[in-house]
């Protein structure tokens, strides 16, 4: 699979409402479009598949020029090999799951058909619902149906707009998990449109955040969402993303996980433990982060790991946000009251000690 990255640079300009953007997306991995309603996440998604008419754009997919209205060039939506998923399954009710797969593929040229129609039956464990018809099927099992027929059509990108927004939160927790495997599974950019920060954060590995149809931020998501010029490190929801190497998982049901700046414990996330070796990406809460000046001893906390004050910002009312930085590259965020960071004396460049619970980490 060719990784290059996606270009996608798009005017739109209706009665109430203009995109002005100008994005460079990596060729691999999950991209999240985040952002409120109407800051112009699906029109992204529609200038990528061609399927917005009163549009000036460039798009290049995989080397592949897929638009330039600057030279008159625009290959049709049937033409470009792309998957796409909707909020709601759309399967065609009269066909089982096996032919709402076969579908997609028959649809494929076979020039361009690089996996058979079956491809995403593993990866999204659907194999025993193949003789089901739609209407015999959960929500989420819709939803996972949905996206193998999209794999089926051999995709060079696959464009998701708000798949799990019309499912509950049970249905939610169950589809997460499949689309985590592909991210890890599959070699091809997803681009992931949602307004759900916590899907956001759990799937995605870079991060585009629109407001009013302008780009207000984009890059790799463990960087943006510590950067306390931007809203999203900010509030109950204000959090960082650390990646390690599990080195072992303990009879006390704790796992550890070698990270820049040293050791991480946190509670198992699954009842079987993750093997030694493994790659972990964990979200610290900047709620669960406290502060010491002195590296505390007895103590029930799990993990007590070295980091310099980078810098302190105002949170609401009383509240500071301290960003902390760990070994050579990895962020943290902590909220403090501000009579702590009084008390403390917290300023830029000083020493200080990080106390994170193990059971506030989460996968």
């Amino acid at each position: 699979m060719n990784s290059q990255p996606i270009e996608l640079r798009a005017k739109v300009q209706r009665n109430d409402f203009a995109l002005d953007v100008d994005l460079r997306l990596p060729g691999r991995g999950v991209t999240a479009l985040f952002g409120p309603s109407g800051s112009g996440k699906t029109t992204c998604l529609r200038v990528l598949a061609g399927l917005e008419p009163a549009v000036s754009a460039r798009v290049v997919v995989g080397g592949e020029v897929w638009n330039d209205t600057a030279r008159g060039h625009c290959l049709p939506t049937h033409r470009r090999p792309l998957g796409y998923v909707f909020q709601e399954a759309s399967l065609f009710e009269h066909l089982n799951v096996r032919d709402n797969l076969r579908y997609g593929w028959r649809r494929t040229p076979d020039a361009q058909r690089r996996h058979g129609w079956d491809h995403g039956l593993q990866l999204l464990g659907i194999a025993h619902l193949l003789d089901r018809r739609p209407a015999e099927l959960s929500g989420g099992e819709r939803q996972r149906v949905a996206i193998a027929r999209a794999l089926a059509t051999s995709p060079r990108v696959l464009l998701m707009d708000e798949p799990l927004a019309s499912l509950d939160a049970a249905r939610k927790a169950e589809v997460l998990p499949w689309l985590e495997q592909l991210n890890e599974r599959l070699d091809l950019p997803i681009v992931y449109v949602t307004h759900a920060f916590d899907e956001a954060l759990r799937l995605a590995d870079h991060l585009v955040l629109l407001e009013e149809g302008r780009v207000r931020a984009q890059g790799p998501i463990a960087e943006l969402i510590t950067r306390s010029e931007l809203p999203i490190a900010h509030g109950d929801a204000a959090s960082a993303l650390i990646t390690g190497q599990v080195l072992g998982t303990d009879a006390d049901g704790l796992t550890t996980l070698a990270i820049d700046g040293g050791i991480l414990r946190l509670t198992a996330p699954r009842r079987e433990p993750h093997a030694p070796g493994t790659t972990l990406r964990v979200r610290v809460q900047a709620r669960d982060v406290s502060v010491a000046l002195q590296e505390p001893r007895q103590i029930s906390v799990n993990n007590v790991l070295p980091a310099t004050v980078q810098g302190l910002t105002d949170d609401g009312p009383g509240q500071v946000l301290v960003t902390l930085q760990l070994g050579d590259r990895t962020s943290l965020l902590a909220r403090l009251t501000q009579g702590s960071v009084q008390r403390l004396g917290l300023a830029t460049g000083l020493p200080v000690f990080a106390l994170i619970k193990g059971v506030a980490v989460l996968r």
